[in-house]
This record gives structure tokens, sequence and C-alpha cells, in this order.
């Protein structure tokens, strides 16, 4: 007879930092800035932040990082210039350079020691970094996710993170979007797709709790 398994159904069997990680996703001063409703999506951001840090849990920020132009082959220009509006690649301009300030994760979540910031060059977290070692090295099954923008890249990163067996946890009220109807078309694509657990951020922080 098969051993039996936990499956876990819902946020709590999840909200444990001995199996979620918190990661905060792009909360960058040249982003941040750009979404109508930054400004409270950061603080929303915040408060999972810091229910996280008391918690215990493992704190994981993501950076969009642009290379610079002599580095971007012919995707990342194309891409750019689609994000830039251009048809000259000649007029594409790094937004995310490293050492700049719009690179840089917003003050009022300044990462501590103990917490990693991954740099990437892609919309999935889990692309090009370390971020599924390091969650599997830990132990960790689960992720919850904020920040911004929803239908950019905490859309690929749930659909992402779900393909490696990672049980996503998407904090709506913490993901800020590029564009309102693109991100809620997001919202509800993954809360159809049943893979992953949606909820407000005062329900992870009273869960955390």
């Amino acid at each position: 007879m098969a051993a039996t398994r936990h499956i876990g159904k819902n946020l709590a069997d999840f909200c444990r930092p001995d199996r979620m990680a918190l990661i905060v996703y792009d909360m960058q001063v040249g982003i941040v800035r750009q979404v109508k409703d930054g400004a409270e999506i950061a603080a929303k951001v915040l408060k999972a932040v810091e229910a996280a840090r008391q918690g215990g849990y493992p704190v994981i920020f993501l950076r969009h990082m642009s290379m610079p132009r002599e580095l971007m082959g012919a995707f990342q220009l194309r891409q750019a210039m689609a994000w830039q509006r251009t048809d000259d690649p000649d007029a594409v301009k790094p937004w995310f350079l490293r050492g700049t300030p719009g690179f840089e994760i917003v003050p009022e979540l300044a990462p501590r020691e103990s917490e990693a910031i991954l740099d990437k060059i892609t919309f999935s977290a889990f692309e090009g970094t370390p971020l599924s070692i390091i969650l599997r090295d830990l132990g960790l099954t689960s992720f919850a996710i904020c920040g911004i923008a929803t239908e950019i890249g905490i859309d690929p990163t749930v659909r992402h993170g779900a393909d490696l067996g990672l049980v996503p946890i998407v904090l709506r009220d913490a993901c800020g979007p590029g564009h309102h109807e693109a991100a809620e078309r997001s919202l509800d694509n993954i809360a159809f797709m049943g893979d992953a657990i949606l909820c407000q951020v005062e329900e992870i922080v009273g869960a955390m709790g």
C-alpha cells in the first residue's frame, strides 16, 4: 500500500517558515514609479515583508536588470524596441542598468543582509536564477509572491513555479498591474488553473502570525 501523503489544500497548510518563502518581485525604484498605485502596492508589500521577517520566513527579492547595449542580442533588442515603442534599435535605452538609481529596491523595503537579492533578465523569476535551488535546498514546497507587475512577471513566475512542483501563493492586493485589464486576466487565469492559492495581504499576515 502506498504511503499516505499530506496534501496541502489551503493557506494554513503551506504558510509555515519550513514550507514557504516570500518572493518580492521587481519592487525597484524605476518600476514602482511607473505604476499608477505604486506607493500603495509598496505599502502592501511592506506589510507582507514585515510579517515574514517577524515569523522567520525566508525572504527573497528579485530585480530586473538591463544589459548594456553591447551585450544586447537580437532578442533583447527586439523586446526593448517593443517596450520602448521604437522601430530603431539604435534608439533603445537600457532602463535598468546595474548601479543606476532606478535599478535599486525601493528604500522602504530595504533588503536585509539575511535576505537574498537575485538579478534577472527574464520575466520568470526562476529562469536564469538560483531561486529554485534555494527553495529546494531549504526544503520548501511553496512560495508566496508579491510585487510588480502582475501580468508581466508575477504570472509567468507562478506558472513556472507550479511546473517545478512548488505551490504558488499570490497576494492579490500586493501585486501591482502595469495594465489593469491584462493583470485581471492573468489573475483570472491563475485562479482557473487551480494550482495556486490566491489571498489578500491581511490573510497571509494573519496566517504568518
